[in-house]
């Protein structure tokens, strides 16, 4: 009997080798569940989305090609050892991920110490320039977004601005960017506060924001912990002066429509030109909805691109897809999110950005 559960095993194994060979693979780390499992969500749809895009126009390399999700809980842990899995058992190439800056430093620090190609497609600190030679970037990080909104928020008006933010690595850095660039303008954050995230209640913030009777609210804020935020300032009458989010669909994806009514915002540039209207056709016919955040399209790209890499360099080694990655990205490679060139640090140039406003969903403005 045990020799024979011991046969079954090495028949699953070899099973499992051979579909493997079959197969062409990448990776992703994505918040699937947690504070921000709702970004998550809609990032996997489109990814799944870019999966059968690749494998309907004749794959990778002649075979096969999948994205081996994994879930990083909201949680750096969590994340370093899904990406551990990931490439000392499936021995993936690429992996795109995560969202949050402090989950996706340390990850893409151990993948770029590993030689695996990492693909930036959210978290916005600037410390993700400085992650190394095989770490890739698709979106606009904290410099540039936060000349963005200062820039916004001043030609809306206001002069004397509350600050919000959540105290880690991308709370911080939008905080100083925003009055390093504000202030440039002439404007002044009268109060700033950085928050603890997985609070129950914010209430003591708020006011403590509300006191220095601010012309407007500024504030960022991960997707659960948002909505009891909008809610409790809803609820104190804090809603009578205007609320600017940067990252309005982050910043609202969780949170009820009759509370996140009039909010105004920026966020990064989702979809562009045609490839961005086909792509949000093919998401809304796919999964009877539209996509709840700015970043689906980002992830979208990631697969797209690196799969394309793979074509073009007749390989899956890394290094072989890093080149064509580089490659890719002189020519400008038309994505969904609009051209995609990178600078000779891997960064992405002229990234999108838009200005939105919450109207019963998330719409420009």
């Amino acid at each position: 009997m045990k020799l024979r559960m011991t046969s079954l095993a090495l028949l699953a194994l070899i099973g499992s080798a051979v579909q493997a060979q079959d197969t062409i693979q990448m990776g992703a780390v994505l918040s699937l569940t947690g504070s921000n499992a709702t970004v998550g969500e809609d990032v996997r749809r489109a990814v799944a989305l870019a999966v059968d895009k690749v494998n309907a126009s004749g794959g990778v390399l002649g075979k096969k090609f999948n994205v081996i999700v994994e879930d990083s809980g909201g949680n750096p842990t969590t994340a370093l050892n899904s990406a551990r899995k990931l490439v000392s058992v499936d021995k993936v190439p690429v992996v795109i991920g995560e969202y949050s800056s402090g989950i996706t430093l340390p990850m893409a620090q151990y993948l770029v110490k590993e030689g695996v190609t990492h693909i930036n497609i959210a978290s916005t600190s600037v410390k993700i320039r400085e992650l190394g030679a095989t770490s890739f970037n698709l979106i606009g990080l904290e410099n540039l977004g936060n000349k963005f909104s200062a820039a916004d928020t001043w030609a809306l008006g206001y002069r004397k601005v509350a600050m919000l933010a959540p105290n880690n690595a991308y709370g911080q850095g939008v905080a100083h960017g925003f009055k390093e660039e504000f202030t440039k303008l002439g404007g002044q954050i009268v109060s700033e506060v950085l928050y603890t995230q997985g609070q129950s209640t914010y209430r003591r913030e708020l006011q403590q924001m509300s006191r220095a009777e601010p012309d407007a609210y500024i504030y960022t804020a991960y997707g659960q912990e948002s909505a009891v935020l909008n809610r409790e300032a809803f609820e104190l009458g804090l809603r009578a002066k205007p609320w600017y989010a940067i990252l309005l669909s982050m910043s609202l994806s969780d949170t009820p429509a009759a509370v996140a009514q009039g909010q105004l915002g920026m966020e990064v540039g989702n979809v562009y030109g045609e490839a961005g209207r086909a792509y949000q056709a093919a998401f809304n016919a796919k999964y009877k909805e539209g996509t709840k955040t700015s970043y689906t399209g980002y992830a979208y790209d990631a697969v797209l691109m690196t799969a394309a890499a793979m074509n073009k360099a007749r390989s899956t080694e890394p290094a072989a897809v890093q080149a064509a990655l580089k490659e890719l990205g002189k020519g400008g490679y038309v994505g969904v999110t609009g051209p995609i060139v990178f600078d000779d640090q891997r960064q992405r140039i002229d990234p999108p950005y838009a200005k939105l406003k919450y109207d019963g969903k998330v719409v420009p403005r």
